[in-house]
């Protein structure tokens, strides 16, 4: 598989800066790098999720995005090698597909929703806000770099995707999904 890292520190970062895996050297606090971070907790808070995914009626939801994880990696791989291209429309339509299978079996909005009504449901929509603060920070790397557009629709459809999951889980679950109640007008 190539290079392994065999020593965790290697104290080239210690001045600001870190290395992308075409040798080039750039601040930590450069758009890629923030991009890069952001995919990474992305995935992170996905496992967080999938890890909590065991019962039964979670198993075929679970199945379904698992290899998103995989996907966001390669993604961070995009990030770390400027100018290779990973992920591809074919990624995009295969997100859209599971937004239709599984918002097809949702009741139709009536309200904005809150995350709650689970823990589940609560960290299926932490997932969806960190993935939405990827597309921003991925976005704002684009105005400066050139990048593959394909990954921010990609990021995009994903929370689409994780909005439909957190509604999802809460309709598996049985649980009620938590509908915002707005501030009630002062009478006059």
């Amino acid at each position: 598989m190539g290079y392994r890292l065999s020593k965790i520190y290697t104290r080239t970062g210690d001045r600001g800066d870190t290395g992308l895996a075409d040798g080039q050297r750039i601040r930590k606090d450069h758009p890629r790098i923030e991009a890069m971070g952001d995919v990474d907790e992305l995935n992170c808070q996905l496992g967080v999720l999938l890890s909590q995914l065991e019962t039964p009626e979670l198993a075929e939801l679970k199945a379904a995005l698992v290899p998103l994880q995989h996907r966001l990696f390669d993604l961070g791989g995009e990030l770390a090698v400027p100018g290779h291209d990973i992920i591809e429309a074919s990624d995009v339509a295969a997100l859209e597909a599971l937004v239709d299978e599984y918002n097809e079996a949702l009741a139709p909005l009536q309200n904005f929703i809150l995350p709650g009504g689970s823990s589940l449901v609560a960290q299926a929509h932490l997932v969806r806000s960190v993935c939405r603060r990827a597309e921003r920070h991925y976005l704002t790397l684009a105005a400066e770099q050139k990048v593959n557009n394909q990954s921010a629709i990609y990021l995009n459809r994903l929370s689409d995707l994780l909005f439909v999951v957190a509604r999802s889980i809460a309709r598996l679950q049985a649980v009620d999904e938590v509908l915002w109640a707005p501030k009630p007008k002062p009478e006059a």
